[in-house]
């Protein structure tokens, strides 16, 4: 894929292209997505979209991608952080983010959803917080690493209900529900 410049139509063209495939993956698995109707959703030609990804498995790899770099930049900036207002200010707009895009973390995060995409997500917050819970390594793993898994598992779980639930809830409200339910593990 050749590198282009990051302008104004790029990004609408990547934007268009993204929100089709979430669409389309709303209604059916990747596998069963063809270019031409992905192009078509996206009133796009083919020529373009292949002038930004190979098929749409790149499209859905970038996507995932440009949502991990972002969960990597608000854990890092979590972790190690003890002033509980500091706390929830970045828990509010972490969950202000997942309102933002609401309609690609529900597709990324559910059944449709590349589930290497999301053990990524889980084995990066364990790695940021010094666990490796899949590893054979654990045999020496306290309660408290235990509690931590358990939370971590819960908070990805109540955050997939409340994307399916339209976000009832205020990305402030969440923020409140996940610091209460995180305080176990402290």
């Amino acid at each position: 894929m050749k590198k282009m410049k990051q302008g104004r139509k790029t990004r609408y063209t990547q934007m268009v292209l993204q929100d089709s495939l979430v669409e389309l993956m709303k209604q059916k698995p990747i596998a069963k997505i063809t270019i031409k109707e992905l192009c078509e959703n996206a009133d796009i030609n083919r020529t373009t979209f292949y002038a930004h990804y190979t098929d749409q498995y790149d499209l859905l790899q970038k996507m995932e991608e440009e949502c991990l770099s972002y969960a990597r930049e608000a854990i890092s900036n979590l972790i190690g952080e003890k002033d509980q207002d500091v706390m929830m200010k970045l828990l509010e707009e972490i969950f202000q983010y997942f309102i933002d895009n609401r309609n690609h973390i529900q597709v990324l995060m559910s059944e449709q959803g590349d589930i290497n995409f999301q053990k990524q997500l889980f084995a990066m917050i364990y790695e940021f917080c010094g666990i490796a819970p899949d590893s054979g390594k654990n045999a020496g793993m306290g309660t408290k690493e235990f509690y931590f898994v358990f939370v971590v598992s819960g908070s990805v779980g109540l955050i997939q209900h409340w994307l399916k639930d339209d976000a009832m809830k205020s990305a402030r409200e969440m923020a409140e529900i996940i610091y209460n339910v995180a305080g176990l593990v402290r």
